[in-house]
Protein backbone atom coordinates (compact mmCIF):
# COMPACT_ATOMS: atom_id res chain seq x y z
CA UNK A 1 0.00 0.00 0.00
CA UNK A 2 2.88 2.81 1.15
CA UNK A 3 5.11 1.21 -1.71
CA UNK A 4 2.35 2.04 -4.43
CA UNK A 5 1.70 5.38 -2.78
CA UNK A 6 5.39 6.37 -3.20
CA UNK A 7 5.48 4.92 -6.57
CA UNK A 8 2.49 7.53 -7.44
CA UNK A 9 3.62 10.74 -5.53
CA UNK A 10 6.98 9.89 -8.26
CA UNK A 11 5.00 9.22 -11.33
CA UNK A 12 3.41 13.02 -10.33
CA UNK A 13 6.43 14.13 -9.69
CA UNK A 14 8.25 12.65 -12.88
CA UNK A 15 4.74 13.99 -15.20
CA UNK A 16 5.12 17.53 -13.63
CA UNK A 17 8.90 17.56 -14.26
CA UNK A 18 8.26 16.45 -18.07
CA UNK A 19 5.06 18.78 -18.64
CA UNK A 20 7.72 21.70 -16.93
CA UNK A 21 10.87 20.72 -19.44
CA UNK A 22 8.01 20.97 -22.15
CA UNK A 23 7.01 24.57 -20.79
CA UNK A 24 10.22 25.77 -21.05
CA UNK A 25 11.69 24.33 -24.26
CA UNK A 26 8.15 26.33 -25.25
CA UNK A 27 8.87 29.22 -23.86
CA UNK A 28 12.57 29.28 -24.81
CA UNK A 29 11.55 28.31 -28.56
CA UNK A 30 9.22 31.46 -28.51
CA UNK A 31 12.06 33.77 -26.78
CA UNK A 32 14.35 32.72 -29.77
CA UNK A 33 11.59 33.54 -32.52
CA UNK A 34 10.83 36.70 -30.92
CA UNK A 35 14.31 37.87 -30.42
CA UNK A 36 15.44 36.48 -34.21
CA UNK A 37 12.28 38.14 -35.35
CA UNK A 38 12.96 41.34 -33.61
CA UNK A 39 16.66 41.02 -34.84
CA UNK A 40 15.33 40.65 -38.25
CA UNK A 41 13.36 43.59 -38.37
CA UNK A 42 16.12 45.82 -36.75
CA UNK A 43 18.04 44.81 -39.86
CA UNK A 44 15.45 45.32 -42.29
CA UNK A 45 15.10 49.01 -41.45
CA UNK A 46 17.65 51.17 -43.05
CA UNK A 47 20.41 52.58 -41.77
CA UNK A 48 19.27 55.99 -41.34
CA UNK A 49 16.26 54.47 -39.07
CA UNK A 50 18.30 52.45 -37.00
CA UNK A 51 20.28 55.27 -35.96
CA UNK A 52 17.38 57.38 -35.07
CA UNK A 53 16.15 54.42 -32.98
CA UNK A 54 18.89 54.23 -31.48
CA UNK A 55 19.16 58.17 -30.42
CA UNK A 56 15.08 58.89 -30.18
CA UNK A 57 14.81 61.78 -28.41
CA UNK A 58 12.07 62.10 -25.74
CA UNK A 59 11.71 66.05 -25.80
CA UNK A 60 10.00 66.77 -29.55
CA UNK A 61 11.23 70.33 -29.73
CA UNK A 62 13.87 69.46 -32.08
CA UNK A 63 15.36 72.97 -31.33
CA UNK A 64 16.69 72.13 -28.34
CA UNK A 65 17.85 68.15 -29.42
CA UNK A 66 21.59 67.44 -28.82
CA UNK A 67 24.07 67.01 -31.47
CA UNK A 68 23.79 62.96 -31.91
CA UNK A 69 19.97 63.16 -31.72
CA UNK A 70 20.62 65.78 -34.69
CA UNK A 71 23.17 63.80 -36.47
CA UNK A 72 20.45 60.86 -36.49
CA UNK A 73 17.48 62.66 -37.25
CA UNK A 74 18.07 64.79 -39.95
CA UNK A 75 18.36 62.21 -42.10
CA UNK A 76 15.38 60.26 -41.12
CA UNK A 77 12.79 62.82 -39.87
CA UNK A 78 10.22 61.48 -42.49
CA UNK A 79 10.85 57.76 -41.30
CA UNK A 80 8.84 57.43 -38.38
CA UNK A 81 5.14 58.09 -38.27
CA UNK A 82 5.44 58.85 -34.45
CA UNK A 83 7.65 61.38 -34.73
CA UNK A 84 6.31 63.04 -38.26
CA UNK A 85 4.40 62.92 -40.85
CA UNK A 86 5.40 63.72 -44.53
CA UNK A 87 3.52 64.08 -48.36
CA UNK A 88 5.79 62.51 -51.35
CA UNK A 89 6.94 64.49 -54.08
CA UNK A 90 8.13 61.81 -56.49
CA UNK A 91 10.56 61.79 -58.47
CA UNK A 92 11.50 62.51 -62.42
CA UNK A 93 11.35 58.99 -64.58
CA UNK A 94 14.50 59.47 -65.80
CA UNK A 95 17.53 61.16 -63.52
CA UNK A 96 19.18 64.12 -65.44
CA UNK A 97 22.89 63.23 -65.87
CA UNK A 98 25.26 65.58 -63.63
CA UNK A 99 28.66 64.73 -65.18
CA UNK A 100 31.99 65.19 -63.29
CA UNK A 101 33.87 67.80 -63.90
CA UNK A 102 38.09 68.56 -63.56
CA UNK A 103 38.41 68.89 -59.40
CA UNK A 104 37.88 72.34 -57.96
CA UNK A 105 41.54 73.77 -57.07
CA UNK A 106 41.32 75.10 -53.84
CA UNK A 107 43.26 77.44 -51.58
CA UNK A 108 41.98 75.59 -48.21
CA UNK A 109 41.93 72.14 -46.48
CA UNK A 110 38.51 70.78 -47.31
CA UNK A 111 38.63 67.88 -44.37
CA UNK A 112 39.20 70.63 -42.28
CA UNK A 113 36.00 72.38 -43.71
CA UNK A 114 33.68 69.60 -43.80
CA UNK A 115 34.67 68.48 -40.04
CA UNK A 116 34.41 72.43 -38.68
CA UNK A 117 30.81 72.71 -40.49
CA UNK A 118 29.52 68.95 -39.45
CA UNK A 119 29.47 68.41 -42.78
CA UNK A 120 26.78 65.72 -44.25
CA UNK A 121 27.27 66.58 -47.98
CA UNK A 122 28.97 68.99 -49.85
CA UNK A 123 28.24 68.99 -53.85
CA UNK A 124 29.69 71.84 -56.34
CA UNK A 125 27.88 72.08 -59.57
CA UNK A 126 29.65 74.47 -62.37
CA UNK A 127 28.53 74.58 -65.59
CA UNK A 128 26.34 71.61 -64.30
CA UNK A 129 29.31 69.66 -63.76
CA UNK A 130 29.77 67.96 -60.63
CA UNK A 131 33.30 69.63 -59.45
CA UNK A 132 32.94 68.50 -55.88
CA UNK A 133 31.31 66.07 -53.92
CA UNK A 134 31.92 64.59 -50.59
CA UNK A 135 30.07 63.63 -47.78
CA UNK A 136 30.65 63.17 -44.30
CA UNK A 137 28.88 62.23 -41.06
CA UNK A 138 28.23 58.83 -42.36
CA UNK A 139 25.57 60.13 -44.84
CA UNK A 140 26.07 59.15 -48.45
CA UNK A 141 24.59 60.44 -51.81
CA UNK A 142 21.82 57.93 -51.33
CA UNK A 143 19.84 59.72 -47.90
CA UNK A 144 17.73 62.37 -47.93
CA UNK A 145 18.72 65.45 -45.36
CA UNK A 146 16.06 67.89 -44.18
CA UNK A 147 16.45 70.84 -45.25
CA UNK A 148 15.14 73.59 -42.68
CA UNK A 149 14.53 76.72 -43.81
CA UNK A 150 16.22 76.19 -47.15
CA UNK A 151 12.39 75.27 -48.25
CA UNK A 152 11.47 78.44 -47.90
CA UNK A 153 12.65 79.33 -51.30
CA UNK A 154 11.46 76.17 -52.30
CA UNK A 155 7.79 77.82 -51.15
CA UNK A 156 8.51 80.98 -52.53
CA UNK A 157 8.83 79.73 -56.26
CA UNK A 158 5.89 78.11 -56.12
CA UNK A 159 4.46 80.93 -55.69
CA UNK A 160 5.97 81.75 -58.96
CA UNK A 161 4.03 78.75 -60.53
CA UNK A 162 0.99 79.91 -58.89
CA UNK A 163 1.44 83.10 -60.40
CA UNK A 164 1.94 81.97 -63.92
CA UNK A 165 -0.68 79.52 -63.81
CA UNK A 166 -3.74 81.91 -62.40
CA UNK A 167 -4.09 80.97 -59.11
CA UNK A 168 -2.85 83.61 -57.60
CA UNK A 169 -3.53 86.49 -59.30
CA UNK A 170 -1.31 89.31 -58.00
CA UNK A 171 1.72 89.79 -55.69
CA UNK A 172 -0.43 92.73 -53.88
CA UNK A 173 -3.36 90.93 -53.89
CA UNK A 174 -4.11 90.58 -49.85
CA UNK A 175 -3.55 87.35 -48.02
CA UNK A 176 -6.93 87.23 -46.25
CA UNK A 177 -8.58 86.77 -50.23
CA UNK A 178 -6.73 83.30 -50.31
CA UNK A 179 -6.79 82.56 -46.81
CA UNK A 180 -10.64 83.78 -44.69
CA UNK A 181 -9.71 83.02 -41.49
CA UNK A 182 -7.20 85.43 -41.49
CA UNK A 183 -9.82 88.34 -41.34
CA UNK A 184 -10.14 90.51 -38.60
CA UNK A 185 -6.32 89.62 -37.77
CA UNK A 186 -3.39 91.72 -38.35
CA UNK A 187 -2.80 90.07 -41.69
CA UNK A 188 -5.94 91.01 -43.18
CA UNK A 189 -4.17 93.64 -45.01
CA UNK A 190 -0.81 92.73 -45.68
CA UNK A 191 -0.39 91.63 -49.26
CA UNK A 192 1.49 88.39 -50.68
CA UNK A 193 4.36 90.77 -51.63
CA UNK A 194 4.59 91.63 -48.16
CA UNK A 195 4.47 88.48 -47.17
CA UNK A 196 7.13 86.97 -49.21
CA UNK A 197 9.68 89.96 -48.22
CA UNK A 198 8.82 89.25 -44.80
CA UNK A 199 7.46 93.21 -44.46
CA UNK A 200 4.10 92.53 -42.82
CA UNK A 201 4.81 94.66 -39.79
CA UNK A 202 3.40 91.43 -37.52
CA UNK A 203 5.08 90.56 -34.56
CA UNK A 204 7.45 87.85 -34.16
CA UNK A 205 9.81 86.25 -31.94
CA UNK A 206 12.43 83.88 -33.94
CA UNK A 207 15.16 83.50 -31.47
CA UNK A 208 15.62 79.43 -31.29
CA UNK A 209 17.14 79.45 -27.59
CA UNK A 210 13.96 80.41 -26.42
CA UNK A 211 11.62 78.09 -25.55
CA UNK A 212 9.08 80.82 -25.28
CA UNK A 213 9.86 82.25 -28.59
CA UNK A 214 6.80 81.90 -31.62
CA UNK A 215 9.25 80.23 -33.59
CA UNK A 216 9.17 77.39 -30.52
CA UNK A 217 5.48 77.41 -29.36
CA UNK A 218 3.62 77.78 -32.79
CA UNK A 219 3.31 74.42 -33.67
CA UNK A 220 2.31 73.24 -30.34
CA UNK A 221 -0.83 75.50 -30.52
CA UNK A 222 -4.06 73.68 -30.21
CA UNK A 223 -6.39 75.41 -32.30
CA UNK A 224 -9.98 76.32 -32.72
CA UNK A 225 -11.91 73.40 -34.42
CA UNK A 226 -12.35 73.69 -38.06
CA UNK A 227 -9.21 75.88 -38.13
CA UNK A 228 -5.49 75.30 -39.55
CA UNK A 229 -3.18 75.39 -35.94
CA UNK A 230 -0.88 77.36 -37.88
CA UNK A 231 -3.42 80.10 -39.08
CA UNK A 232 -4.91 79.83 -35.54
CA UNK A 233 -1.72 81.09 -33.75
CA UNK A 234 -0.56 83.82 -36.65
CA UNK A 235 -3.79 85.45 -36.51
CA UNK A 236 -3.29 86.12 -32.61
CA UNK A 237 -0.48 88.01 -33.30
CA UNK A 238 -0.27 91.49 -32.71
CA UNK A 239 0.98 94.30 -34.90
CA UNK A 240 4.35 95.69 -34.38
CA UNK A 241 4.44 98.62 -37.03
CA UNK A 242 2.96 99.71 -40.32
CA UNK A 243 3.40 96.89 -43.28
CA UNK A 244 6.14 97.26 -45.83
CA UNK A 245 7.74 99.96 -42.96
CA UNK A 246 10.70 96.95 -41.73
CA UNK A 247 11.69 93.34 -42.28
CA UNK A 248 11.97 90.85 -39.60
CA UNK A 249 12.57 87.25 -40.11
CA UNK A 250 9.48 84.80 -39.10
CA UNK A 251 9.46 81.11 -40.28
CA UNK A 252 5.50 81.60 -39.34
CA UNK A 253 4.36 83.33 -42.56
CA UNK A 254 6.62 81.28 -44.49
CA UNK A 255 3.88 78.98 -43.53
CA UNK A 256 1.14 81.07 -44.22
CA UNK A 257 2.48 81.53 -47.45
CA UNK A 258 2.33 77.60 -48.07
CA UNK A 259 -1.57 77.76 -47.00
CA UNK A 260 -1.76 80.30 -49.50
CA UNK A 261 -0.46 77.93 -52.37
CA UNK A 262 -2.32 75.36 -51.01
CA UNK A 263 -5.91 77.13 -50.94
CA UNK A 264 -4.60 78.89 -54.30
CA UNK A 265 -4.06 76.08 -56.27
CA UNK A 266 -6.46 73.53 -54.05
CA UNK A 267 -3.24 70.87 -53.85
CA UNK A 268 -1.36 69.98 -50.69
CA UNK A 269 2.02 72.11 -51.47
CA UNK A 270 3.91 68.70 -52.11
CA UNK A 271 1.55 67.64 -54.60
CA UNK A 272 2.26 70.97 -56.54
CA UNK A 273 6.06 70.85 -56.14
CA UNK A 274 5.93 67.24 -57.58
CA UNK A 275 3.89 68.38 -60.77
CA UNK A 276 5.58 71.88 -61.02
CA UNK A 277 9.35 71.15 -60.22
CA UNK A 278 10.41 67.43 -58.67
CA UNK A 279 9.17 65.07 -61.92
CA UNK A 280 10.21 67.50 -64.08
CA UNK A 281 13.89 68.66 -63.41
CA UNK A 282 15.43 65.07 -63.51
CA UNK A 283 15.61 64.89 -59.71
CA UNK A 284 16.97 61.30 -59.26
CA UNK A 285 14.54 60.44 -55.04
CA UNK A 286 11.50 61.22 -53.94
CA UNK A 287 11.22 64.34 -51.77
CA UNK A 288 8.95 64.24 -48.59
CA UNK A 289 7.57 67.57 -47.17
CA UNK A 290 6.64 67.02 -43.08
CA UNK A 291 3.47 68.14 -42.28
CA UNK A 292 2.11 69.87 -39.25
CA UNK A 293 -0.75 68.44 -36.82
CA UNK A 294 -3.40 69.45 -39.10
CA UNK A 295 -2.43 68.03 -42.56
CA UNK A 296 -0.98 70.82 -43.65
CA UNK A 297 3.25 70.97 -45.26
CA UNK A 298 4.88 73.03 -43.15
CA UNK A 299 6.30 75.12 -45.87
CA UNK A 300 9.12 77.45 -44.06
CA UNK A 301 10.53 74.08 -43.46
CA UNK A 302 11.56 70.81 -43.79
CA UNK A 303 11.94 69.60 -47.30
CA UNK A 304 13.55 65.99 -47.04
CA UNK A 305 15.69 65.30 -50.35
CA UNK A 306 19.08 63.74 -51.18
CA UNK A 307 21.94 66.27 -52.18
CA UNK A 308 22.53 65.72 -55.33
CA UNK A 309 18.78 66.69 -55.58
CA UNK A 310 18.77 69.98 -54.11
CA UNK A 311 21.88 70.56 -56.39
CA UNK A 312 19.31 69.84 -59.36
CA UNK A 313 16.48 72.32 -57.74
CA UNK A 314 19.45 75.22 -57.41
CA UNK A 315 20.81 74.36 -61.25
CA UNK A 316 16.62 74.85 -61.96
CA UNK A 317 16.71 77.80 -60.64
CA UNK A 318 20.13 79.06 -61.97
CA UNK A 319 18.51 78.56 -65.60
CA UNK A 320 15.72 80.68 -64.58
CA UNK A 321 13.54 77.99 -63.54
CA UNK A 322 12.91 76.33 -67.20
CA UNK A 323 11.34 73.47 -68.02
CA UNK A 324 11.77 72.04 -71.33
CA UNK A 325 12.71 75.45 -71.97
CA UNK A 326 9.94 77.62 -70.68
CA UNK A 327 9.76 79.44 -67.12
CA UNK A 328 7.18 77.68 -64.98
CA UNK A 329 7.22 81.52 -63.04
CA UNK A 330 6.57 84.60 -64.76
CA UNK A 331 8.53 86.94 -66.59
CA UNK A 332 10.88 89.07 -65.08
CA UNK A 333 9.30 87.35 -61.20
CA UNK A 334 12.78 85.38 -60.57
CA UNK A 335 14.67 88.43 -61.14
CA UNK A 336 13.26 89.92 -58.46
CA UNK A 337 13.03 87.09 -56.23
CA UNK A 338 16.60 86.55 -56.55
CA UNK A 339 17.39 90.16 -55.78
CA UNK A 340 17.39 92.60 -52.99
CA UNK A 341 13.30 93.60 -51.81
CA UNK A 342 14.25 94.27 -48.18
CA UNK A 343 16.78 95.85 -46.21
CA UNK A 344 18.24 93.36 -43.51
CA UNK A 345 20.75 95.73 -41.76
CA UNK A 346 23.86 93.96 -43.09
CA UNK A 347 26.08 95.45 -45.76
CA UNK A 348 26.23 93.80 -48.97
CA UNK A 349 23.09 92.01 -48.49
CA UNK A 350 19.53 91.76 -48.54
CA UNK A 351 16.61 89.74 -48.90
CA UNK A 352 14.67 88.88 -51.84
CA UNK A 353 11.28 86.58 -51.93
CA UNK A 354 12.37 84.17 -49.66
CA UNK A 355 16.28 83.97 -51.07
CA UNK A 356 18.48 85.85 -48.95
CA UNK A 357 20.67 88.54 -51.66
CA UNK A 358 24.18 89.59 -52.16
CA UNK A 359 25.37 92.55 -54.11
CA UNK A 360 27.47 90.44 -56.78
CA UNK A 361 24.21 89.23 -57.99
CA UNK A 362 24.36 85.87 -55.73
CA UNK A 363 21.92 84.66 -53.65
CA UNK A 364 21.32 81.33 -51.56
CA UNK A 365 18.70 79.87 -49.77
CA UNK A 366 19.88 79.29 -45.66
CA UNK A 367 18.62 76.89 -42.90
CA UNK A 368 19.31 76.89 -39.27
CA UNK A 369 21.90 74.36 -38.81
CA UNK A 370 24.27 74.79 -42.17
CA UNK A 371 21.63 73.53 -44.93
CA UNK A 372 22.05 75.80 -47.90
CA UNK A 373 22.08 76.39 -51.54
CA UNK A 374 24.43 79.36 -52.72
CA UNK A 375 23.42 80.02 -56.88
CA UNK A 376 26.56 82.46 -58.05
CA UNK A 377 24.98 83.35 -61.55
CA UNK A 378 28.09 85.08 -63.29
CA UNK A 379 29.98 81.69 -62.70
CA UNK A 380 27.38 79.42 -63.35
CA UNK A 381 28.14 78.09 -59.54
CA UNK A 382 25.57 75.88 -57.38
CA UNK A 383 27.19 75.10 -53.95
CA UNK A 384 24.97 72.53 -51.99
CA UNK A 385 25.46 71.95 -48.26
CA UNK A 386 24.18 70.08 -45.67
CA UNK A 387 25.54 70.16 -42.61
CA UNK A 388 24.15 70.11 -38.41
CA UNK A 389 26.17 73.12 -37.08
CA UNK A 390 27.27 72.26 -33.55
CA UNK A 391 25.13 75.92 -32.44
CA UNK A 392 22.58 76.18 -34.69
CA UNK A 393 21.95 79.44 -36.61
CA UNK A 394 23.87 81.45 -33.52
CA UNK A 395 27.23 79.34 -34.40
CA UNK A 396 29.87 81.91 -34.34
CA UNK A 397 32.44 80.18 -36.61
CA UNK A 398 30.50 77.87 -39.15
CA UNK A 399 28.79 81.02 -40.54
CA UNK A 400 31.76 82.99 -41.60
CA UNK A 401 33.45 79.86 -42.52
CA UNK A 402 30.88 79.03 -45.01
CA UNK A 403 30.76 82.49 -46.40
CA UNK A 404 34.47 82.09 -46.72
CA UNK A 405 33.88 78.70 -48.68
CA UNK A 406 32.03 80.46 -51.03
CA UNK A 407 34.50 83.05 -52.05
CA UNK A 408 37.15 80.26 -51.92
CA UNK A 409 35.14 78.32 -54.60
CA UNK A 410 34.43 81.83 -56.64
CA UNK A 411 37.99 82.53 -56.37
CA UNK A 412 38.46 78.86 -58.05
CA UNK A 413 36.74 79.25 -60.70
CA UNK A 414 38.13 82.98 -61.75
CA UNK A 415 41.66 81.65 -61.80
CA UNK A 416 40.31 78.82 -64.04
CA UNK A 417 38.60 81.73 -66.75
CA UNK A 418 40.92 83.39 -69.55
CA UNK A 419 42.99 86.46 -67.96
CA UNK A 420 40.35 88.85 -69.90
CA UNK A 421 37.29 87.43 -68.25
CA UNK A 422 39.46 87.21 -64.68
CA UNK A 423 40.24 91.27 -65.19
CA UNK A 424 35.82 91.60 -65.63
CA UNK A 425 35.16 89.70 -62.89
CA UNK A 426 37.67 91.02 -60.50
CA UNK A 427 36.66 94.64 -61.98
CA UNK A 428 32.60 93.32 -60.69
CA UNK A 429 33.85 92.35 -57.72
CA UNK A 430 35.64 95.66 -56.45
CA UNK A 431 32.52 97.92 -57.25
CA UNK A 432 30.18 95.92 -55.67
CA UNK A 433 30.78 95.64 -51.94
CA UNK A 434 29.02 92.50 -51.24
CA UNK A 435 30.61 90.07 -53.26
Amino acid sequence: MGRRRGDGRRGARIRHTVRMNAMTRIVLAVGLALGAAATAAWFSLDKETRGLLATFPTNRDLLFWSVPQRDAAFRALDRIPLLARSHVAQPSSQASPLPPGPPLKLALDIDAYMAGQRSAALPVLHDGRLRLERYGLGFDADGRWTSFSVAKSFTSTLVGAALADGHIRSMDDRLSDYIPDLRGSAYEEVSVRQLLTMTSGVRWNEDYADPDSDVARFNKHQPEPGVDALVSYMRSLPRDVPAGTRWHYSTGETNLIGILVTHATKRPLAQYLQEKIWQRIGTEQEATWLLSKTGEEISGCCVQAAARDYARFGQFILDGAQVDGRSIVPEGWLEQATHKQADIGESGRGYGYQWWTYDDGSFAARGIFGQGIFIDPKRRLVIVSNANWGSGARDPVAGPARDAFYRAVQQAVDEEAPADKRGAVATQAVMEPGS
